[in-house]
């Protein structure tokens, strides 16, 4: 399965401290591996600090660097300015890592976006089985819930998978004639 697109909605029961109440969007992900970036974990650091320490120069954004995951990696941003992306990740939302990318979205202020330090990923086959294993929940991504409210989201996301859950229980047993209910 590619998960890519995705939103990986951690079990309440997950007791993995990376992990715990997480909502990750796939940015990659199949039976090879994947890369997934933690949406609602924020930084104790403003994006504006990264900057003036890699680039020597202010920018005039206020918004929190994010947390990705546990695995170290560069600098990554989510955004919606397909001219700055290297990756679309569905429709209207974009992937970049490059330098010159990063910093065109950051000089010119170009939200929304989040930047990421870290990343979270899976060996091949991994994810699929921690799935099998009840320790995530999948419901496909979308614009508002990745620039949504990070604190809510975890709650969000876990209404929408559970309702998803629910409706399908529900439809398989249903009865076609509601009056033998």
């Amino acid at each position: 399965m590619n998960y890519a697109g995705q939103l990986l909605i951690a079990s309440p029961h997950l007791a993995d401290p990376n992990f715990r109440q997480t909502v990750v969007l796939m940015v990659q992900g199949d039976d090879d591996g994947t890369l997934g970036l933690i949406l609602n974990r924020q930084s104790d650091k403003r994006i504006s600090e990264l900057w003036e320490a890699i680039f020597e120069r202010g920018c005039a954004t206020d918004e929190v660097l994010r947390v990705g995951g546990p695995v170290f990696g560069p600098l990554m941003a989510l955004h919606t300015r397909e001219e700055f992306a290297e990756l679309e990740i569905l429709p209207g939302l974009y992937f970049s890592t490059d330098k010159d990318h990063l910093a065109s979205l950051i000089e010119e202020n170009l939200e929304p976006f989040h930047f990421f330090v870290g990343n979270a990923g899976w060996a091949q086959k991994q994810l699929a089985e921690e799935i099998a294993q009840g320790a995530w929940h999948l419901i496909p991504a979308t614009l508002d819930l990745v620039f949504g409210d990070a604190g809510n989201l975890w709650k969000e996301t876990l209404n929408i998978a559970g309702n998803g859950i629910l409706g399908s229980i529900l439809h398989r047993t249903l009865p076609e004639d509601p009056s033998l209910n």
